[in-house]
């Protein structure tokens, strides 16, 4: 196992009705900024319970965060705590808007362009402290210290991590999920399914407690989200796909051991170049990780497949590549493509979609050996 040092305050408030709590938890006197995207949560009645539990609070309104929340969307709410004094921003909404509050907690308090927090690592100083009301269980965005936004002029989108932006609090209520449309659920559980493989797909490093919990948060977002299609107001599988999203992002497993998070910066130029959700970029492009990478991976795969889908017969390559199979299998049960010819996508774009690559300078996979040339015959495998 390697070195480590963890640290992670946030304040988890779990279960029905718990929105109630939300004043509560609130620093006195707060006067808050409400962050919420396209005006779901006002038919799903989240934005009922949270305004009623914000009486008595200074509250000014900030709507129409993007599914890939975009830097100028950010910006313009920026502007607008400043122009109020606002001392406090609470999103209420699934990982894009926690993500888009994030970064606005931490520009609005940055001394420079807060464009270069994301292209040049700009160091965090200080951030506003942020509170979350989660309604979509998928990106674990509520208790980690990353965020990702997206550029659209610049055809770009990065990430960065600070310990400054991990929330205050949070407030998981698995009820307010039942009304997420199937597409919307499915690429909850497949995205929160590929947060543990990227942490756990690497190679040994003898971590059995990370492995055990990994293993362990798979199994629950394999059998729950094939059930959750089907029984999506069942509360004990929306609670557990809930609080198993939240542990596959919140540093826990992945401390001590290496970590991959090539998928998504591959699939990163899949969403802004061809508009595909997060989780369906996941999708495509998880399984030619795995296969290309076979050699440096097999070993946990095999291992994987042991644990996950009992897959225990043959040589370790043959139950790598037994296990490659049974993630797609399940990310098509889930109804979820995984092949690029599927979204339109062909041979004459991949250039353009592994060039990212490069221009930013990422070189990536737990041994850093994945780059622009890598990543094109990576997706070839996905065509």
């Amino acid at each position: 196992m390697n070195n480590f040092e963890f640290s992670n305050p946030v304040k988890i408030v779990f279960g029905k009705g718990m929105i109630a709590r939300l004043s509560a938890l609130m620093p006195e006197s707060a006067k808050v900024l409400l962050v919420y995207g396209g005006g779901s949560i006002k038919r799903n009645g989240v934005y009922a319970q949270v305004t009623e539990a914000l009486k008595g609070f200074e509250v000014t309104e900030f709507s129409g965060i993007e599914p890939n929340p975009q830097y100028d969307t950010c910006m313009r709410a920026v502007a607008l705590i400043r122009e109020k004094k606002l001392d406090f921003i609470l999103a209420a909404g699934g990982g894009s808007v926690i993500d888009a509050a994030k970064f606005m907690a931490a520009a609005v308090c940055f001394a420079g362009d807060p464009w270069e927090i994301l292209t040049k690592g700009g160091e965090i100083k200080s951030a506003l402290p942020v509170g979350t009301v989660l309604t979509l269980a998928a990106t674990g965005s509520e208790m980690n210290e990353r965020t990702v936004i997206s550029r659209a002029e610049m055809d770009r989108k990065l990430g960065f991590a600070s310990p400054k932006i991990f929330p205050l609090f949070s407030i998981l209520d698995p009820e307010v999920t039942y009304s997420l449309p199937p597409r919307q659920t499915a690429n909850g559980v497949v995205d929160s399914f590929i947060h543990v493989t990227e942490q756990y797909l690497t190679y040994p490093v003898n971590a059995k407690v990370q492995d055990a919990f990994a293993e362990g948060l798979m199994r629950v977002i394999r059998e729950e989200g094939l059930r959750v299609l089907d029984e999506p107001d069942n509360y004990d599988v929306r609670a557990n796909l809930m609080w198993a999203a939240t542990n596959a992002l919140n540093v826990w497993i992945g401390l001590g051991v290496p970590q991959d998070w090539a998928s998504h910066r591959i699939g990163y130029a899949l969403t802004v170049q061809f508009g595909l959700d997060h989780a369906e970029t996941l999708a495509v492009v998880m399984p030619g990780v795995m296969t290309y990478m076979l050699e440096q991976k097999k070993s946990k795969l095999a291992q994987m497949g042991a644990a996950i889908f009992g897959i225990t017969e043959g040589t370790e390559e043959h139950r790598a590549y037994q296990t490659i199979d049974a993630c797609e299998a399940f990310f098509r049960r889930m109804g979820i493509k995984t092949r690029l010819h599927e979204y339109g996508i062909t041979e004459f774009d991949l250039d353009n979609l592994a060039a990212p690559v490069d221009e930013i300078g990422w070189k990536l996979g737990e041994h850093q050996n994945i780059d622009s040339r890598v990543v094109r015959e990576i997706l070839a495998l996905r065509l």
